[in-house]
């Protein structure tokens, strides 16, 4: 079988970049061994967001006599969530195989590597395939990442989970312990703290959610200690041991002080590993970074003419939305398009479904500081917004960073109800490189939380009339 284009893996960045390059005309195959989709659709990013959406309505249940309305008491059914987020995955895997028939995608079924840089072996049930192509994307992804020196049994007992079984959970542990509190780890959080749980998140760094702004992450560690989650920072785990059916952790802060508690699971957020064992990358010259990742140029290409890699086998931030771009930017390098503009990994949107939401962009406060820039630092409060009111969920804020000088919107970053819908807007601005004075001079609706963004920007130049 021969063909312009071969991506290997079927996640948010391979099957875009196969229906784009298909579009511009190029014979192209999907190489695929599990369901289309990747882990963003199959075990990550939908079923999440799912299984969020169900203790969301709980909530809305609990506190509906604010709202006027006598409804009864809500109680969950982890079967059904579970059931329905696998209905809501099966009905994408369905969608995409779709667009592939419909875009004449050739979708092959099996395990790439690599015979020669243009010759793809693929293997399924004993039986080996050539597929060759002028040009191959890498797209096989990553896997959660274990902590070293956890026993295998742990994970084969399902004391320890990955974020693929806390997805999915059989059961609704009742004391949970969350290593790690990025957002997947802070996501799963909130899930099992809203149905139930005992949760406790250890993190070994001096705060939760790293990556964020210090004000953002402050303002979540407060609401997330108020809804009753544990939160240990500057904390590390060790020997972790299956004890009489449970797991036994030891827990050792900044001062080397341990504390031993019992967890009915552990689950393991603390990261992912790329996808390339037995893809034969050192056989064709393909450079990975120590981290295992490939090392990539500014149009995703590789050490090696006509081979390309996009999304979490590439470098962070291992996200969907970032894994989409990188395909179209190579669908249309590969089809020869002109002006095809490189994404900047510094201005990658960052969402977080707990609740409440945190949603980012660009620079924080820190960073920028780091970088020198003089600074111009607006607050909007979403508890003076009629929107945000009347929804019933007035708490957070949003923050934006201009460059002084220049009027360059640096950063974005907010927290509260439904706050990820609002971030776009953010990106928009900073593709189009706008500055306060066009943001300033757009009509936002009224009523919306979207005025919370105009408000902090107007903040930042001292012209806020609602702040």
């Amino acid at each position: 079988m021969d063909f312009d284009l071969a991506v290997i893996g079927s996640g948010p960045g391979g099957y875009v970049c196969a229906i784009r390059a298909a579009q511009l005309g190029l014979k192209v195959a999907v190489i695929e061994d599990e369901k289309v989709g990747g882990t963003c659709l199959n075990r990550g990013c939908i079923p999440t967001k799912t299984i969020l959406q169900s203790v969301k309505v709980k909530r809305i249940i609990e506190r509906s006599a604010e709202f006027g309305i006598d409804a009864s008491s809500a109680s969950v059914n982890l079967e059904r969530i579970v059931e329905r987020a696998k209905s809501v995955v099966s009905g994408l895997n369905g969608g995409i195989e779709g667009l592939f028939k419909k875009n004449k995608v050739t979708s092959i079924d099996g395990y790439a590597r690599f015979k020669d840089k243009n010759t793809l072996c693929v293997s399924k049930d004993g039986q080996t395939a050539e597929v060759r192509a002028k040009n191959v994307v890498i797209a096989t992804g990553a896997k959660p990442r274990i902590i070293p020196g956890i026993d295998p049994s742990l994970l084969e007992q399902k004391l320890v989970w990955t974020s693929k079984e806390a997805i999915f959970p059989e059961f609704l542990p009742k004391k949970m312990l969350m290593i790690g509190s990025g957002a997947i780890g802070i996501e799963l959080a909130s899930f099992y703290n809203s149905i139930g749980s005992d949760v406790t998140v250890v993190e070994i760094a001096d705060r939760i959610l790293i990556q964020e702004d210090v004000e953002i992450a402050d303002a979540a560690a407060k609401s997330f200690l108020k809804q009753g989650i544990k939160i240990k920072v500057g904390t590390k785990s060790q020997n972790i041991k299956g004890e009489a059916g449970c797991v036994s952790v030891e827990l050792v802060d900044k001062n080397n002080k341990v504390e031993k508690d019992t967890f009915d699971v552990v689950v393991l957020a603390v990261g992912v590993v790329p996808n390339t064992a037995g893809l034969g990358l050192e056989k064709i010259g393909v450079r990975t970074r120590p981290n295992g990742t490939i090392e990539t140029g500014a149009y995703q290409e590789t050490s090696v003419a006509g081979i390309y890699a996009i999304g979490d086998v590439t470098e962070a931030p291992w996200l969907a939305h970032k894994a989409s771009r990188e395909g179209i930017i190579v669908a249309e390098r590969i089809a020869g398009l002109p002006e095809i503009t490189p994404i900047n990994l510094a201005n990658i949107p960052a969402c977080t479904y707990s609740h409440p939401q945190i949603a980012s962009i660009g620079l924080t406060e820190d960073k920028a500081k780091a970088l020198g820039r003089e600074l111009k630092i607006g607050r909007s409060y979403f508890r003076g917004n009629g929107k945000a009111l009347a929804s019933g969920d007035p708490g957070g804020f949003v923050k934006v960073i201009f460059d002084a000088k220049s009027g360059e919107l640096l950063g974005a970053h907010m927290i509260g109800h439904e706050v990820t819908e609002l971030l776009p807007i953010f990106s928009v601005a900073i593709a189009g490189e706008l500055t306060e004075r066009e943001l300033m001079a757009a009509v936002f609706p009224h009523p919306t939380m979207s005025e919370c963004l105009q408000e902090a920007v107007c903040s930042a130049f001292g012209c806020s009339v609602n702040g």
